[in-house]
């Protein structure tokens, strides 16, 4: 009895004793980094309440509940060390957390660690964190690709990321979290915007310790009751990670525009060409600038082609949307979304149908030096020239004059058409128009061999993004390749073959010399001889 009320106040007195010094200065340094830099997200008691908060979804973390999305620990358990400074160094791409690793130093990052424990006491009670020993995988095959699809459909991953991975899936619009809001199942085309890495290797831990707090499970569970086995959790993993391009996309200023030597541009989105056509990369962002502000972006990026042919222009646009709007099934989820980005100044958006939009905007007179108008969608002093698509009016595309987001002018006629299609949470559109057309007070006037500013915008309606609440995109610019004139082959041609010719002279020339000299030599040694 003695001894165990001895251990018990021993116990007790650990606990209750002051922590080292260094402990201390640690989590005063670290509570000096978080007020700075991420009390207004996540709140000064650290419960995912700051003042931003509001904006963001998913919401900021709430540290007091102790539950973390990415983790080597089991499901249900705490991160290690290792996992918080992973999460503070690489951020949570997709979401509004980014990462801190060049921004804070190695010392700062740590203390941070040591302050984010402080606000979950069960850090202090609990033994430290065990994480799951993951091991090495298998390299990618089209065998292992191949079973890690068949797992996807048995275990049914469609139901919420869709069959063709974009987040389309069944289950999508009723998804929400552990705190009762919505949340997207990720596009997994995307794997740049994966939480905890976008590698096979990422995203099989994420496959065994689950995302707590969201719908996603743990796929240990099914291990253990021997539903799938851990080589088949491997080819699930390569098979995600099979569904986004090998390398990340990268983004470059111009998108260039190839001259056919077909006769006329694709008048259709089967056309064979596109398959050819150079595919470029636009990332879009919330518009954030002026009221109302868009925190929450349903598009995030399009891929843009184009061909023309000296006379016309078609732009091939792809971006991808979970639904193609207005939906019936996503009605709930647009009203959730309304609702849960607290809409300020103002600005009380009511849920209803909505379709999906696409505008480009061009400048209405190609520019001089690095001069343009402002990128949404110009104002008073300098318009520009839009062209607008919606999804229920998917055959046809407007025109426009506008001098700013609430300032726009559609125009009648125009020379521009359009072919739309939606399939698997993605939506492909063709735009087509002459390079000059019978407008040229509203229309661009476009020119081969000239770099001609562009600009997109995207609504997704199911989102509930109407106005100014939508996904934007900075200046891009967008260049007509020039016909190659004959000349400029035959010229290239004409030098090689002149080259070539002098390199033969040359050559035949040092060959006789060559012969002449050995004769000569000859010669000489013969009248040296006879004399002796």
């Amino acid at each position: 009895m003695r001894t165990s009320l001895l251990l018990c106040t021993g116990l007790a007195l650990l606990f209750l004793a002051p922590a080292p010094a260094n402990a201390r200065q640690d989590v005063q340094a670290g509570q000096e980094v978080y007020d700075r830099w991420c009390s207004s997200c996540h709140g000064v008691e650290g419960d995912g309440l700051g003042p931003a908060a509001g904006y963001m979804l998913p919401r900021p973390r709430d540290f007091t509940r102790g539950i973390y999305q990415i983790r080597s620990t089991p499901g249900g358990e705490l991160p290690t060390d290792q996992d918080l400074l992973q999460i503070i160094d690489k951020g949570m791409p997709g979401t509004a957390m980014p990462g801190w690793e060049e921004y804070l130093s190695s010392r700062d990052r740590n203390a941070l660690v040591e302050y984010l424990k402080t606000f979950y006491p069960p850090y202090v009670t609990l033994p430290p964190p065990d994480p799951l020993a993951f091991g090495g995988g298998p390299r990618a095959s089209e065998e292992r690709i191949t079973e890690g699809a068949q797992v996807y459909r048995e275990v049914e991953c469609w139901q919420c990321h869709g069959d063709s991975g974009r987040g389309e899936g069944t289950s999508a619009p009723t998804l929400e979290d552990d705190a009762g809001l919505p949340i997207r199942a990720p596009d997994l085309t995307k794997n740049w915007l994966f939480n905890g890495g976008g590698t096979a290797e990422d995203v099989y831990r994420r496959l065994r310790t689950g995302l707590d707090g969201t719908p996603m499970p743990s796929f240990s569970d099914l291990i253990d009751a021997e539903v799938i086995t851990d080589d088949e959790l491997w080819s699930l993993a390569l098979f995600v990670r099979s569904l986004a391009p090998d390398d990340l996309p990268s983004v470059r200023e111009v998108i260039r525009v190839a001259r056919t030597d077909s006769g006329t541009v694709p008048t259709s989105l089967e056309d064979e060409r596109w398959g050819d056509a150079e595919s470029f990369y636009i990332p879009l962002v919330g518009q954030i600038i002026m009221a109302p502000r868009w925190f929450d972006p349903a598009v995030t990026s399009v891929w843009a082609q184009g061909i023309h042919d000296g006379e016309s222009m078609a732009l091939r646009l792809v971006w991808h949307d979970r639904s193609a709007s207005p939906d019936p099934r996503w009605g709930e989820w647009q009203s959730r979304i309304l609702e849960t980005m607290e809409p300020r100044e103002g600005d009380v958006p009511e849920a209803g149908p909505l379709p999906d939009r696409l505008a480009v905007q061009f400048p209405l007179t190609i520019p001089t030096g690095m001069d343009r108008p402002y990128f949404l969608m110009g104002d008073n002093q300098n318009p520009v020239s839009l062209l607008q698509w919606r999804s229920d009016q998917s055959g046809s595309v407007t025109r426009a004059r506008a001098r700013g987001m609430r300032d726009i002018q559609e125009l009648s006629g125009g020379e521009v058409t359009a072919e739309a299609r939606w399939a698997e949470g993605r939506w492909e559109l063709l735009l087509r128009r002459p390079l000059v057309t019978g407008d040229p007070e509203n229309d661009l006037q476009f020119e081969e061999g000239v770099s001609i500013p562009i600009a997109f915008f995207a609504w997704d309606g199911d989102h509930g993004e109407a106005g100014s609440r939508g996904s934007v995109s900075s200046w891009f610019f967008i260049h007509l390749e020039r016909e190659v004139p004959p000349t400029v082959l035959v010229a290239p041609l004409f030098a090689m073959l002149i080259t070539g010719g002098l390199g033969m002279l040359v050559v035949t020339r040092a060959q006789r010399r060559e012969r002449l000299g050995v004769v000569k030599d000859g010669e000489g040694e013969e009248a040296h001889e006879g004399p002796n």
